[in-house]
């Protein structure tokens, strides 16, 4: 884990002024990172994109400029960042700042249940709830020897389909999106995996492209954000790709469909796992019969669920 931050004294007035606080000649790997989260801190920044808080991009800028891996950052922390480093943090803290972009974006770099993806505008940054429940293979609610087959809908990116052929390791993945390119960044991906033979990518709204397939199991981060608080996103992410975000006027535009068509498309004993976000009480109330399991992640949140095959409404 990478180390716990020492408080220094701030320069505030700097801060104000410039946006970024004055970076020391050749600074310890700490006294940078601290720098860093200083100039991060005290500006309006909105975090949530992959990275949590300011202290931890200030060490995914250090981490990204020195090759020294985030987590190893603590046994390195007394190493001199040289001035080549120094000038890649000083250049991305300025797009941070002044630009607002999202950290991600700047380093064409996001992690996911483990893994590493490239990224870039044309696709949403990694980080849905899921990505902490594919390194377990969804247990106890889904059973790895069983799935051969799976889906991933709205793939973006494709870190969902790339964890999903991951952690099971026997499955054949499909992914959609009506993005081609989404799909072109989630091309990018599969190859650097090296998953070409195992991930089939399919250019299509939900479920248009798949024919007659079946799968054992569908998994999906669609759309979900209603179109008032799409109104009010900060500045971050709204240099996101607009739909891969709006769900219309209740956030329910993708999510219905997806209910309403998944079973069709699942093998009886099939399981179905969506993150809803704050549609979920929409999507409760649209369909009250269902019995939906909500699934706790570590941030205390319930919104991902998972349904049966048999579960499902009959599709139309």
């Amino acid at each position: 884990m990478a180390f716990e931050m020492r408080k220094s004294p701030k320069n505030s007035r700097a801060a104000e002024a410039t946006g970024v606080v004055p970076m020391p000649s050749s600074p310890s790997i700490r006294i940078c990172a601290e720098q860093l989260y200083q100039a991060l801190q005290q500006s309006p920044l909105h975090f949530g994109q992959g990275s949590e808080d300011p202290w931890q991009e200030a060490l995914w800028m250090v981490s990204s400029a020195t090759g020294i891996a985030y987590g190893n950052l603590d046994q390195h922390g007394d190493d001199v960042v040289d001035s080549q480093a120094l000038q890649c943090v000083e250049q991305w803290l300025q797009q941070r700042i002044r630009q607002r972009r999202p950290l991600a974006y700047i380093l064409q770099r996001a992690w996911f249940a483990g893994l590493q993806f490239y990224v870039d505008e044309r696709v949403l940054i990694p980080r849905s709830h899921l990505g902490e429940l594919l390194p377990e293979q969804l247990s106890p609610w889904v059973c790895p020897e069983r799935i051969s087959t799976t889906l991933d809908l709205c793939t973006g990116s494709g870190c969902i389909a790339i964890a999903l052929a991951h952690y099971f390791p026997h499955s054949r993945v499909t992914a959609t999106d009506l993005s081609v390119q989404a799909l072109a960044v989630a091309r990018i991906n599969i190859e650097h995996y090296q998953l070409e033979q195992r991930i089939d990518l399919r250019a299509g709204d939900l479920f248009a492209p798949l024919g007659q397939q079946r799968f054992d199991l569908i998994v999906s981060n669609p759309p979900y954000v209603d179109n008032s608080h799409m109104t009010a996103l900060p500045r971050e992410f709204r240099q996101e790709p607009w739909m891969a975000l709006a769900a219309g006027d209740d956030g329910l535009e993708l999510l219905i469909p997806i209910l309403q068509q998944a079973r069709k498309y699942l093998h009886e004993n099939g399981v179905l796992i969506v993150e809803t976000g704050a549609a979920r009480m929409a999507l409760e109330a649209k369909f009250p019969n269902l019995p939906f399991t909500w699934l706790t992640t570590t941030s205390g949140e319930e919104v991902i669920f998972v349904l049966n095959a048999k579960d499902l409404p009959v599709s139309q």
